[in-house]
C-alpha cells in the first residue's frame, strides 16, 4: 500500500499542466492576427488622415457602408460569398501542396458561361432549374478551367502557379471577347446604351432571395450553397479518405506514388475541384448580384479570394472569417469612396497591410510553439 501510494505520489498531475500549456498557446494563435488586424487598420485611419480628408467622416460612411443597415449587411456578406467560394478553392488544392493563383480567371469564366446558359434557354426550364442549371455550368467550365492546369502538372510536370496564372491571362479577355460581340453575349447595340455588356438575365435564373418577404433585404440562397460547400470541404479535407490521400501527396508526392496512391488523378481532381468552386463564385457573382455580364465584373474578387485562402491556414472555418472581413470591407470602402471622397485604393492598401501583418503573426505564433 505504501509502495502504491508513494508510486502515485510521484507521478505527475498532466491535466493542469496541460491547460497551462494549451491555454497560452491558443489564446496566442487568436489573439497575434486579431492584434495584428487591427494595428493594419490604424495604420488605415493614419493614412486617411495624411490625405487631409475627415477622418470621422470616412470612418462614418465606412461603417454605413458595412453595416449601416439590414440593406448593406445583406450586400457585404453577399459579396463575401463569391470571395469565400475562391478561398475555398485553394485551401482545396493547397492541401495537396499545389498553389492555385488562378481563382480570378476560373471566376470569370465561371461567370461567363453562367450568363450563356442563363440568357439561352435556362429561363424556360421548369422546378428551379433556371437558376440552377447555371450554377452547374458555372462550376464545370471553372472545374475545366482548373483542371486543365491540374492535368499539365500531372503529366507534363508545368508548374501549376504559372499555368494557373496565365490561363486567368486567356480567360479575362475571352470574357472581354464575348461582351464586345454581338454574335456572343453582348447585347444588341441603341441609342441609350452602347456599354459593352449583356443582356440582364431573367428573373427566374436569377438566384432566389434566402428572405423574399423582405424586400430590403439583398441577401440570396447563395449564403446556403456556401454553408454547404464550407461543410463539404470541411468533411473532404478532415475527414474522409480522399483527404488523407490529398494531404499525403502534398507532403510527399514519391513516397505516396509507391503506396499505390494515384498521385496524377488527384492533382487533378484536386486542381479541377478547386476551379469548379472558383467557377460557382463567378456564376454566384453574376446571378445573386449583378444580374448581367461586363468585361470588368469580376472586379479582382479571384484574386481577394486568394488572399483569404492563404490568412486561413488551410482552415475552411478560417476562409469564412476572412471571407467575412474582406467582404464588409469592400462594401465599407465603396460608400466611403461614395459619401467621404475617400479613395476606394485606401482600404486595399489597409487589405494589404492585413495580409502582411497576419502573415508575419504567424512567424511569431510558429518562434513561441518551438517551430522552425
Amino acid at each position: 500500500m505504501t509502495r502504491q501510494s508513494n508510486t502515485m505520489a510521484m507521478q505527475p498531475i498532466q491535466s493542469p499542466a496541460g491547460l497551462q500549456r494549451l491555454a497560452p498557446g491558443t489564446l496566442l494563435k487568436v489573439a497575434v492576427p486579431v492584434v495584428a488586424t487591427v494595428a493594419a487598420l490604424l495604420i488605415g485611419l493614419l493614412i486617411i488622415a495624411s490625405t487631409g480628408s475627415s477622418v470621422s467622416d470616412a470612418m462614418e460612411a465606412f461603417w454605413d457602408g458595412m453595416a449601416g443597415s439590414g440593406y448593406n449587411i445583406g450586400a457585404s456578406i453577399n459579396r463575401a460569398i463569391s470571395l469565400g467560394f475562391v478561398g475555398l478553392g485553394f485551401i482545396f488544392a493547397n492541401r495537396a501542396n499545389l498553389t492555385n493563383v488562378g481563382g480570378e480567371g476560373q471566376l470569370a469564366i465561371g461567370g461567363m458561361i453562367a450568363t450563356a446558359v442563363a440568357l439561352h434557354g435556362a429561363a424556360a426550364l421548369p422546378f428551379g432549374l433556371a437558376f440552377v442549371l447555371p450554377l452547374l455550368a458555372g462550376a464545370a467550365a471553372g472545374a475545366l478551367w482548373g483542371g486543365l492546369a491540374g492535368w499539365l502538372k500531372a503529366w507534363r510536370g508545368t508548374n501549376e502557379v504559372i499555368t494557373t496564372l496565365l490561363l486567368t491571362f486567356i480567360a479575362l479577355p475571352v470574357v472581354y471577347w464575348s461582351v464586345e460581340s454581338v454574335r456572343l453575349l453582348r447585347k444588341p447595340m441603341t441609342e441609350v446604351s452602347s456599354l459593352p455588356e449583356s443582356a440582364e438575365i431573367a428573373a427566374q435564373t436569377q438566384l432566389p432571395m434566402l428572405f423574399p418577404s423582405d424586400p430590403t433585404s439583398p441577401l440570396h440562397i447563395g449564403l446556403l450553397l456556401f454553408v454547404a460547400a464550407v461543410v463539404v470541404v470541411w468533411v473532404l479535407l478532415a475527414r474522409s479518405a480522399f483527404g488523407l490521400k490529398l494531404r499525403a501527396v502534398g507532403l510527399n508526392d514519391m513516397a505516396s506514388r509507391r503506396a499505390g496512391i494515384q498521385t496524377g488523378r488527384l492533382v487533378v481532381l484536386a486542381m479541377a475541384a478547386a476551379g469548379g468552386l472558383g467557377g460557382l463564385a463567378g456564376a454566384v457573382l453574376i446571378q445573386g448580384q449583378n444580374h448581367y455580364l461586363t468585361n470588368e465584373f469580376s472586379s479582382g474578387y479571384g484574386f481577394d479570394g486568394l488572399v483569404v485562402g492563404l490568412l486561413s491556414r488551410g482552415s475552411p472555418l478560417g476562409v469564412v472569417v476572412g471571407a467575412l472581413l474582406f467582404g464588409f470591407l469592400r462594401s465599407g470602402s465603396i460608400a466611403m469612396e461614395i459619401s467621404a471622397q475617400v479613395p476606394a485604393a485606401v482600404v486595399l492598401i489597409c487589405q494589404g497591410l492585413i495580409v502582411i501583418a497576419v502573415a508575419g503573426s504567424t512567424w511569431l505564433i510558429d518562434k513561441k510553439a518551438g517551430r522552425k
